[in-house]
């Protein structure tokens, strides 16, 4: 029975998109590994004897940290007593799939390896929503603010090459927002965000205006919580809340350090952010009172 949940469930995934799905398909292959091991009685260790590897390999596998060789699942399907080819075939067909390069390894020599795991989940969600306090979400930034903050976030100057090949990757980014399987982004700025420059006045003025226009698009909900609020919900900061179309996939929070990142997928606290996301929203300006707004702030430029 749960190999034929595992089946069930995993068939949502062949609808995502190869190269950002890859992530959401290791994720969800090691969850329901983990759910066969766990009903047969299996430890960690036992399983990873059986593979000829360690009890440290089968929890990054079951985390969907690590590729998968169809080998290793064959013989962990085995052992967890999976021995139907009509069960056993989804399993592994996900195993191969979730060997897909995503589009963004093309960037890695400037693209953090902690990084790529946000993009490709990033690519899979089907909502995104988001608190920004420092700069303009990376989704709505405009090619020139975005060298400019590429260029902000390191001590010494970047070569040219790889400061464009960043803002390259952020743009690239940015079309996930269109077309038909567009996910829907919920932002919420801190009106300090939109008063601190980065680059001329030109720049700001044109990501301004660009905030405006993208704010017409049906999937995008663009609020500021406007400094008249005071204080608000959000005192820990800039973070991003994703959701999945898949139901076996937990909702994840995204939280951006200096040099790693965190993701948080509990259910408390998830529901903890998701709280305070809907209370900003609440305090802040709806998108037509946000829009005004941007205009009234791009006279004072």
């Amino acid at each position: 029975m749960a190999a034929e949940s595992a089946g069930s469930d995993l068939g949502a995934a062949k609808g995502v998109n190869s190269s950002s799905g890859s992530m959401v398909r290791r994720i969800l292959l090691g969850s329901q590994l983990r759910r066969l091991r766990e009903a047969r009685g299996v430890t960690r260790e036992a399983a990873g004897y059986s593979i000829r590897a360690s009890e440290s390999k089968i929890s990054r596998m079951e985390l969907g940290r690590v590729s998968f060789k169809a080998r290793d699942v064959e013989d962990l399907l085995t052992l967890y007593g999976v021995t139907d080819d009509a069960e056993r075939a989804p399993l592994l067909g996900l195993a191969r799939d979730s060997s897909v390069a995503g589009w963004w390894h093309n960037f890695s020599d400037v693209l953090p390896g902690w990084f790529q795991t946000y993009v490709g989940l990033e690519g899979a969600a089907s909502h995104i929503s988001t608190f920004e306090v420092q700069f303009v979400h990376g989704l709505l930034q405009t090619g020139e603010y975005a060298r400019a903050v590429v260029a902000a976030g390191h001590r010494t100057p970047l070569a040219e090459e790889d400061a464009e090949r960043r803002v390259a990757l952020r743009l690239e980014r940015q079309k996930l927002l269109l077309g038909e399987s567009a996910p829907q982004l919920v932002c919420v700025l801190d009106e300090a965000a939109l008063h601190r420059p980065f680059g001329s006045t030109a720049v700001m003025e044109a990501q301004l205006a660009h905030l405006a226009e993208v704010s017409h698009q049906p999937n995008v909900h663009l609020h500021v919580v406007p400094f008249a609020i005071g204080g608000h919900a959000a005192e820990a900061g800039a973070f991003t809340l994703l959701r999945f179309p898949e139901s076996d996939l937990n909702d994840i929070v995204y939280l951006e350090q200096l040099t790693s990142a965190l993701y948080l997928d509990k259910r408390d606290e998830v529901t903890q952010y998701d709280q305070v996301l809907r209370r900003l929203v609440d305090i802040s300006l709806s998108p037509e009172d946000t829009r005004e707004h941007l205009w009234r702030i791009r006279q004072l430029l």
